[in-house]
């Protein structure tokens, strides 16, 4: 008990005689460094003593796609965080493929007397869902905020990364490194957040290369969100001609690296590959993945307030709240080859 006592102790900073007091609820001890000493038994691995273990405001419950992806649990854990520091118990709900749908999870938490829901990346990012199940929610007194796509016909609070911004971004770095065949592999073209990145991308295509939307029509590959998705899309890019491949997940990123190099092309000396997302550990591929930042912190934040305010009896905005990605500059982009290079022939 007393090395227990010393490890907190020193984890927060504060005397152990100021532990033991916060662990036996007795007063005089300051509400900051209460909170001090109960997080330092959080970060320690320690159980709250039950009567310091603070009473749930209710359950929210988070639908995301499969976990696969690595921005999606990333997402999860900030929503997560935000939700028990306000009082709140999170319900993770994942959709896998063959398993429940969104409507399943949605009817489930409903169910269990969920405070609300918050929506990531789900039916309405897709432009030809029927929204008229967001309306059924609202009216059963659910209210909801969510995450990735936008519409207009769903009067909710939409929290989104600038995808249109992000591959401006994208391809003005790439032309600045002198790549003027710069290729897009983007998911299913139904989605919001695919529709505007074309469109960023076509802006920037034409800003920074004069290309008009005809001729970056070309240049963009439809795909899966996944590793296989990716290098299907960057392989026909390549065939094209393409010296430098924008991705829309890192997922795809990585894909399409490996694309390259099945065809005996080096990454970035070859070909330029930028991902989307900066998911956890993907500084740490080889090369370095260049990629653009969703600022997760600060969208699942917005997205707990926005929820929280509904549920306190404030409605929030029906509107969207954008935040504006970043370039994260790495080591798979690099100035554009002198000739474009020659895939290796098929077998």
């Amino acid at each position: 008990m007393t090395a227990r006592l010393a490890d907190i102790a020193a984890q927060a900073g504060v005397s152990e005689a100021t532990v033991s007091r916060v662990l036996n609820g007795k007063p005089g001890v300051a509400t900051a460094t209460r909170e001090s000493v109960l997080a330092a038994l959080d970060v320690l691995g320690y159980e709250r003593p039950v009567r310091l273990r603070q009473r749930s405001a209710g359950l929210v419950g988070l639908i995301t796609p499969e976990l696969d992806n690595p921005i999606f649990p990333a997402l999860a854990q900030v929503i997560g965080q935000a939700l028990t520091r306000q009082g709140y118990t999170p319900v993770l709900a994942t959709q896998t493929p063959g398993g429940s749908t969104e409507d399943e999870l949605t009817d489930m938490l409903v169910e269990r007397g969920v405070a609300g829901i918050i929506f990531v990346s789900g039916l309405h990012a897709d432009t030809t869902a029927d929204t008229s199940r967001y309306d059924q929610l609202r009216g059963k007194g659910v209210p909801y905020v969510l995450i990735n796509g936008f519409s207009p016909k769903v009067q909710a609070p939409f929290v989104s990364p600038d995808d249109r911004a992000a591959m401006q971004l994208a391809v003005t770095h790439l032309a600045a490194l002198g790549h003027t065949r710069i290729g897009l592999a983007v998911g299913p073209k139904r989605f919001v957040p695919v529709l505007r990145k074309i469109e960023g991308f076509r802006k920037g295509m034409l800003d920074r290369l004069g290309l008009t939307a005809e001729q970056s029509e070309e240049l963009i590959q439809h795909s899966l969100y996944t590793l296989e998705g990716g290098q299907a899309a960057a392989a026909a890019l390549i065939a094209k001609g393409c010296t430098a491949v924008v991705c829309a997940s890192d997922m795809m990123a990585l894909g399409a690296i490996r694309a390259a190099r099945q065809q005996g092309l080096d990454v970035p000396r070859d070909v330029s590959v930028v991902g989307f997302d900066d998911s956890p550990l993907i500084a740490f591929t080889d090369p370095p993945l260049t990629t653009i930042r969703q600022p997760v912190q600060a969208m699942g934040q917005a997205a707990v307030r926005a929820l929280l305010e509904e549920v306190g009896g404030t409605p929030a905005p029906h509107s969207e709240f954008v935040f504006m990605p970043e370039l994260v500059v790495r080591g798979s982009t690099a100035s554009a080859p002198a000739v474009a290079p020659a895939p290796l022939p098929s077998p």
